[in-house]
């Protein structure tokens, strides 16, 4: 059941604030159970089955701002509605910070645009403290969470090889696709540069798990979210299937206030605004869950004041919204001349890189600590708007016979003929790394700004430390060798401390974890191992707000089994009464 708006009565098991990887999981979870579940989402209903969604199989000139991301911030096309900024809701910086917010507002959450990257944390990811004396170490380890990463793997589906790396480790994976051209010549570059190359480790379905959902048919589409579910999105694989199998209503259009809480500082339900009427609801429950994302349940927190939690639910100790931290990325690109003038064929295979570089470091005492990981793109997919603007800037490093550079097709028919031998010719490889925890980069409430539903929004505080500029560096110094030893012409100037090393601003990889972290001692964290609130027995967290620390990967699959594993103990601690 689909629910607009509505007031509640009822009062429900629990609450779930959020659609995405967290709460998605978390509704599964709690539903199959035969919990009463309740879904507060703040954007829309989704699905890229129904033809009013579909964004897949769709050519570039259909679209109507030919491709501009004015309404979805990386194109008409992609499935992804909200963006970094948002119409009415703002949110601020402190003098001195960068800091760019992501915010998703459909069901499923950023599941929908995702790279579909699916990356096990490794057992040295839990405890890096023990190997750098940086930042903290986990309250838990891999072997807490691996029979979850296993379940996971089998719920959902994952592609991979079986590799025996120790801090890569290895899950129960479904066949790979092939590389590609360019990928071939990525792997030969790479082989004498001596870095590692395995096959990508993606959520996309190359054989059925179940018989609601389709397998990938190599449309190269994933970001514009899958019509046969092919590939992993929260709503399709995870909220939908447990609205069919248990009681869950869903709210959509629905901005949570706070948390309401009673006399005792027990969390009562929620408070949330609808954006159909503008006016204000309540939802009552046992227990609730936020998985809004790393940022928005540390704001709904800290904005869930009352008398027995002054400062915000569970933050008792000034840490709710403590060590924000977000992914690492730079970025580089270069053309193969033996690639130029290619002949064409389909190659889009799956939506995403089909080869990866795990980090391959650990250990090696470099100046910086932590590590990164390579993902690799280029090849010939579907040209979208745009395509061919660069083609002066490509020329220009193409000699002819005399050793000049080549002039610039200009336009027309030069314009055309320069599109018909570049494409398919670049290649280009993205770093994504660890970034160390500060207490210091963080968000709070400015009290100051109020969003259009009169909710108070946050004000970030970030900056990024020597660690990620070196490591910035080392990625870049990575990038020309691997682009060197395949015989690429790299594009661009090497970028400089004066650039940050091509350091994207924080929160731009869209990775934030840490506001509401884990820990065993109540003074330094907010949440106890289970995602538990300290300060309130019947708050939890399922997002990215819970981590400790990030790794170099990719955050989501630990995302899915912490929820899991969570949604269990509410399971047990409600059969025991705890709760």
């Amino acid at each position: 059941m689909s629910i607009q708006i509505m007031a509640s009565g009822e009062e429900y098991d629990a609450i779930i604030v959020g659609s995405g990887a967290g709460g998605g999981m978390a509704s599964k979870i709690l539903a199959e159970a035969g919990l009463a579940v309740a879904v507060v989402e703040a954007g829309a209903d989704f699905d890229p089955a129904l033809d009013e969604h579909r964004t897949q199989l769709r050519f570039p000139w259909e679209s109507p701002r030919r491709g501009a991301g004015t309404v979805r911030p990386f194109g008409d096309f992609d499935a992804a509605i909200g963006g970094w900024e948002i119409d009415g809701e703002p949110y601020t910086r402190g003098q001195g910070s960068e800091f760019d917010w992501f915010r998703s507002r459909m069901l499923g959450g950023r599941t929908n645009h995702w790279g579909r990257i699916s990356l096990r944390f490794g057992p040295l990811d839990f405890k890096r403290k023990d190997l750098d004396g940086m930042g903290d170490n986990w309250p838990i380890g891999y072997d807490d969470i691996k029979p979850y990463y296993d379940r996971v793997d089998k719920l959902i589906g994952v592609f991979g090889s079986k590799e025996g790396i120790h801090n890569e480790p290895d899950g129960f994976f479904l066949p790979p696709p092939k590389p590609r051209l360019h990928e071939l010549y990525i792997q030969r570059g790479a082989k004498k540069a001596n870095i590692p190359i395995i096959p990508s480790r993606l959520s996309i379905l190359t054989r059925p798990v179940n018989n609601d959902r389709g397998v990938c048919f190599f449309c190269s589409q994933c970001n514009r979210a899958c019509q046969v579910y092919g590939d992993f999105s929260a709503g399709t694989c995870l909220v939908k299937p447990a609205m069919k199998k248990g009681k869950v209503d869903l709210y959509t259009h629905a901005m949570v206030r706070k948390v309401t809480t009673d006399d005792k500082g027990e969390a009562t339900g929620v408070s949330y605004v609808s954006k159909v009427d503008m006016k204000e609801y309540k939802l009552r429950s046992r227990v609730v869950v936020l998985g809004a994302s790393a940022c928005e349940s540390a704001r709904i927190m800290l904005n869930s004041k009352s008398k027995s939690h002054p400062n915000g639910i569970g933050n008792s100790t000034g840490y709710v919204g403590r060590y924000l931290h977000d992914s690492t990325g730079a970025d580089r690109m270069g053309i193969m001349p033996e690639l130029m003038g290619r002949e064409r064929y389909n190659e889009d295979g799956v939506g995403g890189m089909h080869i990866y570089t795990p980090w391959w470091l650990n250990e090696k005492g470099l100046d910086f600590a932590r590590g990164y990981h390579i993902e690799y793109w280029g090849g010939m997919g579907m040209p979208s708007y745009g395509f061919g603007g660069g083609m002066d800037t490509m020329r220009k490093y193409i000699k002819d016979e005399f050793g000049n550079p080549s002039p610039a097709g200009g336009y027309g028919e030069g314009l055309k003929k320069d599109i018909r031998t570049f494409y398919g010719s670049t290649v280009g490889m993205s770093g994504r790394g660890e970034s160390i925890p500060q207490y210091s980069n963080y968000c709070e409430i400015d009290n100051n700004v109020v969003d259009k539903y009169g909710i108070p929004v946050l004000k970030f505080h970030y900056k990024w430390t020597d660690q990620e500029l070196k490591q910035a560096k080392h990625m870049h110094d990575t990038f020309e060798e691997i682009l060197t030893s395949m015989g690429a012409i790299i594009l661009g100037n090497k970028p400089g401390p004066e650039s940050q090393y091509g350091l994207h601003k924080p929160g731009r990889i869209i990775h934030e974890v840490g506001t509401t972290r884990m820990g065993n001692d109540p003074k330094t964290s907010v949440l106890n191992s289970n995602c538990q609130a300290h300060d309130c027995k019947n708050l939890f967290v399922v997002d990215g707000g819970p981590f400790v620390s990030q790794a170099d990967k990719n955050p989501t699959w630990t995302i899915l089994a912490l929820s899991m594993r969570t949604s269990e103990y509410i399971i047990d601690q409600l059969k025991k009464k705890n709760i």
